[in-house]
């Protein structure tokens, strides 16, 4: 079994229970993702699976140190690639297909994405500063206010919420509750927001997930 799986945002709608009520929705196509590489703390200082979504549109141009690892998998190049922790004492090989079934409906679940770009913002929408009086008169609005830090240390101190570059970064939603899994149509409806725009990338990742290793160690 695998940690979690590759997915692309689709979009919101809502959907309704037994009792009428509206549940806000996010539906997302994961899977199905190949294992690229099988990783080990043999080889590469630690465990983990290299997967690849893919997708219907395949990559037309691909860089040529990724030519062989592709083609060691047996699988035709992928856009995007991930690593995911793994059950090692599952009988996992490259080349082997996850689907969107290792999710569970009720099972909650990690989504991690890149959030919306805002631009340059200020301190009251980029930080939620309450800002100055909106009366006739104020001369302090939204302003982030004095940064100074008087006599010492005499400079503006590292971390200080100022204006600036707004959204754009990694972000994570946490124990989101897995609503529909669809092996079919590889769709996986998750209840609330999602992180990130429509068409972006996503990792979907298991909240209960228990790493479990073979035992190594040689007995003499």
């Amino acid at each position: 079994m695998v940690e979690g799986l590759i997915g692309k945002k689709i979009g919101m709608t809502q959907i309704f229970d037994e009792n009428g009520n509206a549940i806000p929705v996010t539906v997302i196509k994961a899977g199905p993702c190949t294992v690229i590489q099988k990783k080990s703390k043999d080889n590469d200082g630690y465990f983990a699976l290299q997967l690849g979504f893919i997708e219907d549109k395949g990559v037309k141009k691909i860089k040529k140190p990724y030519v062989g690892h592709f083609k060691r998998a047996n699988i035709p190049p992928v856009k995007i690639l991930r690593e995911f922790k793994f059950d090692e004492t599952s009988d996992v090989k490259e080349g082997d297909q996850f689907f969107v079934d290792i999710f569970k409906p009720g099972e909650k679940v990690n989504v991690v994405g890149t959030s919306k770009g805002k631009g340059f913002a200020g301190v009251v929408k980029r930080w939620g500063f309450h800002g100055g009086k909106a009366s006739h008169g104020s001369m302090f609005h939204r302003r982030p206010g004095s940064v100074g830090a008087s006599a010492y240390p005499s400079r503006v101190v590292k971390g200080k919420k100022l204006p600036g570059h707004m959204g754009n970064e990694r972000a994570m939603v946490k124990k989101l509750i897995v609503v529909q899994a669809d092996k079919e149509n590889n769709l996986l409806v998750v209840k609330g927001a999602v992180p990130g725009a429509n068409g972006g990338y996503l990792l979907i990742k298991k909240v209960d997930f228990n790493v479990k290793f073979l035992d190594r160690t040689s007995k003499e």
